[in-house]
């Protein structure tokens, strides 16, 4: 058993691993899950500038991707459909009503020339085998941008999510550039399909957002939905307004949807209603309205980590500066091969060293005459001279030496230095020039990303204070049942399933409970209201009972304050017996006593408010130990 064991313990982490690293969750550096980054690398290889069918893209993706077709188009659609970096054409579907796209046939998409500018960098990135071993592919893209954070990111994987909202993409970029700069800076979500977020407890992305539709409530019989919470589409909102009215939680006549560029969700009120009354209750009961959690979890350094948004900024703005300084070294390094070459062409022609080896017989003694032919021009070369470079030039056709045309290439020669002298003053001011990078692709980029997201202040509504009170609470006296869905009985007042009810049993025992449907409560039950603080401070409630030990007759007057919901109280001591409750000021309880020798007063009358209210806990006021022949509670006489 412990081999078995210690097999599915390895065989377990590894899965584990697996998705975590390789499926589930994008990798910070270029804000990528595999599959994106395959598709990507997909569609650079491909790439000539035109449109490519989608399935010839997943058929081309297949070759790194090794978990199926359908996993590669739905993220090459959901890729698409963020428009950062790949251009579509063909029904990609609808984010605002949540159409699917087209079948891969039938669709088509190319990459974007954006994206060869902040991710495509082949010699300063690290490739790998694909599964199969026939194909390189990129571990991680070179990314110039935190995209993770404007394409935000989602993914369970095992043991752990990730939750990345987006962000707007000139936003996060100037967050980049205050990050170059040391300034500070503060990031907040912006979503495709608008609506307002709530941000006071976003915790720099470790935090929650509460996200709204925008409604617009200027005809007070009309309510339309012009704008969708992040997350759901119209369908799943038009069915959850459905769902809450048919549970009346608010009344509408009809719902209809316009969407076509842009969400219109017309609601038309029931008679009686005006949106004024039912926005409330639309936050509170329907997908109008909802909180979203965030996990900001991504693989840094080969190691799942949890990085706020500031930390995600800082850390691609380091990245950034590493990244342009490396392709900066790479072109200074092709500059150089180039600047040597056109040199020694320029040489070799001009002083014609080709002519010293038209006498030579050997290969050796080729090599040998050029290189000595170079010997009194050392100064003008900038570096050694190689077999190679001799074999190049002894590969220069006739024709292109009788063509030679040296300005040109003197010409040539000052543009390569002068590109060189850039490059040295980019390297030396590097942060200066990260930063005019971020301006150049912000300034490219100035029309197609503006926020759409309004972000303000407001609190999560209450389901509580926006439910109606539209249902009616009764009491069947016979059947002792107390609920909103009792036939019969007396009809008490108007609850909604949120409410609390403050119920007090014959025997003198009470508690605090949700409103019921139907519960039973016992015959004769003494009393039954709203358990809210207002409520409750209205009344001031006397209990007449009879203490059974010593044959006293006892008023209490009390107000019930605090309670635990669901918890039973008991307002009699023990061996005590209620005889009448009352929630009347104006009221008096008539007791008539048996006749019995040197007893002179046989009637006597208790006023109600004579007494003083006290706590819960108290006993009450002995009033007789007389026997009464009865006890009869009236209304107390105006003076």
């Amino acid at each position: 058993m412990p081999f078995v064991k210690n097999i599915f313990d390895k065989n377990f982490l590894e899965y584990a691993s697996y998705v975590i690293k390789d499926r589930a969750i994008p990798d910070v550096k270029d804000g990528l899950k595999p599959v994106q980054r395959r598709i990507l690398h997909s569609l650079l290889e491909v790439d000539d500038g035109k449109f490519h069918k989608v399935a010839n893209v997943v058929g081309s993706c297949m070759k790194y991707h090794p978990h199926g077709d359908a996993s590669i188009y739905s993220a090459l659609v959901g890729m698409a459909n963020k428009e950062l970096f790949i251009d579509k054409q063909g029904n990609f579907g609808n984010l605002f009503t949540g159409d699917e796209a087209s079948a891969a046939r039938y669709i088509e998409c190319r990459i974007k020339p954006f994206a060869k500018k902040v991710l495509y960098s082949p010699e300063i990135t690290e490739y790998t085998d694909s599964y199969d071993g026939r194909n390189k592919e990129p571990v991680v893209f070179p990314a110039k941008i935190p995209v993770v954070l404007i394409q935000g990111a989602e993914g369970i994987a095992v043991g752990m999510s990730t939750k990345i909202l987006p962000h707007n993409f000139h936003e996060v970029l100037g967050a980049v550039k205050a990050a170059l700069r040391g300034e500070e800076f503060e990031l907040f979500p912006d979503f495709p399909g608008g609506g307002l977020v709530d941000v006071s407890d976003y915790q720099d992305g470790r935090g929650k957002v509460l996200v709204r539709a925008k409604l617009d409530t200027s005809d007070p019989k009309r309510i339309v939905i012009r704008e969708l919470p992040f997350g759901s589409t119209t369908e799943s909102l038009i069915a959850s307004i459905e769902a809450a009215a048919r549970k009346n939680k608010f009344k509408i006549a009809s719902i209809y949807d316009y969407t076509t560029e842009e969400v219109e969700i017309e609601i038309k009120l029931a008679r009686g209603e005006y949106s004024s009354d039912v926005v409330d209750a639309l936050y509170a009961f329907t997908d109008c309205e909802y909180a979203i959690s965030v996990n900001p979890l991504v693989i840094k350094e080969n190691v799942p980590t949890v990085m706020s948004v500031t930390e995600i900024i800082r850390y691609h703005a380091g990245q950034l500066v590493k990244i342009l300084e490396a392709e900066l070294k790479v072109e200074r390094g092709h500059l150089r091969d180039r600047l040597h070459a056109r040199t020694l062409e320029r040489i070799f022609i001009e002083e014609r060293i080709y002519k010293q080896i038209e006498e030579m017989t050997t290969q050796e003694a080729v090599m040998l005459a050029v290189f000595e032919g170079f010997e009194p021009f050392k100064k003008e070369i900038p570096r050694e001279i190689t077999r190679e470079d001799i074999e190049r030039l002894l590969k220069i056709p006739i024709r292109r030496i009788s063509l030679y045309d040296i300005n040109k290439n003197r010409q040539e020669v000052e543009e390569i230095k002068g590109r060189l002298k850039e490059i040295k003053h980019h390297l030396e001011q590097i942060t200066d020039y990260a930063v005019s990078f971020i301006d150049e692709i912000s300034t490219e980029s100035r029309e197609l990303f503006p926020r759409r997201t309004k972000v303000g202040s407001f609190e999560k509504t209450d389901v509580r204070e926006a439910a109606q009170r539209n249902l009616e609470l009764r009491y069947d006296g016979d059947g002792g049942y107390l609920g909103y869905e009792v036939r019969g009985g007396k009809a008490l007042f108007a609850v909604n399933q949120y409410d609390r009810v403050l119920v007090i049993r014959k025997n003198g025992i009470y508690s605090v409970i949700d409103v019921p449907d139907k519960l039973f409560v016992d015959k004769g039950m003494l009393f039954c209201g709203l358990a809210d603080k207002e409520e409750l401070a209205k009344y001031n409630m006397t209990l007449l009972y009879k203490n059974e030990e010593n044959g006293g007759y006892y008023i209490k007057r009390f107000k019930i304050e605090q309670f635990i919901i669901g918890k039973t109280y008991e307002l009699l001591p023990k061996k005590a017996k209620v005889l009448d409750f009352t929630v009347r000021e104006d009221e008096q309880f008539l007791f008539k006593y048996k006749k019995k020798p040197r007893l002179k007063v046989l009637e006597e009358s208790f006023a109600v408010a004579d007494y003083l209210v006290k706590s819960v806990r108290a006993q009450g006021v002995r009033l007789t130990t007389k026997e009464t022949r009865s006890i009869k509670r009236t209304r107390k006489k105006k003076k």
